[in-house]
């Protein structure tokens, strides 16, 4: 597994406006639900993916990526480390080219299906710490 260079990181996070948050938490203690509201702050439009909420952050929230019903341009992952393969085999059926997993979640397996399927593949890395440096005003 290999993360894309910082500047195609860079890229990801200018070209991506909405964001599918796959574990986003309605507690604002938890580090989902306060990461995603920072990068709301920042612009970006957050789509909730939990079956347990019905919205967070303003937000209709959706049991799974297939059913959410808009555009999203980054899916950003908030599970455990053994959940990514269901989830980048529901990635794969979706439009969205982006798969994005947190900081302490990646999975061989799941890399794997991504990069077969041509996404553009991010694990074990902050989404909010990317961007705070990346994107620097």
């Amino acid at each position: 597994m290999e993360n894309p260079s910082n500047e195609q990181i860079r890229q990801v996070l200018e070209q991506g406006r909405t964001i599918a948050v796959v574990g986003l938490s309605n507690n604002p203690t938890r580090t989902s639900y306060q990461i995603s509201k920072i990068m709301q702050e920042n612009g970006y439009r957050i789509i909730p993916v939990n079956p347990t909420v019905e919205e967070v952050l303003g937000e209709k929230a959706y049991n799974s990526l297939l059913d959410v019903e808009e555009e999203f341009d980054i899916i950003n992952v908030f599970r455990r480390s053994e959940y990514l393969p269901e989830l980048a085999k529901e990635a794969v059926q979706t439009n969205c080219k982006v798969f994005w997993a947190q900081q302490g979640v990646a999975n061989e397996e799941a890399y794997d299906i991504l990069v077969e399927n041509d996404f553009t593949v991010i694990m074990d890395v902050c989404i909010k710490v990317a961007h705070a440096v990346l994107l620097k005003k």
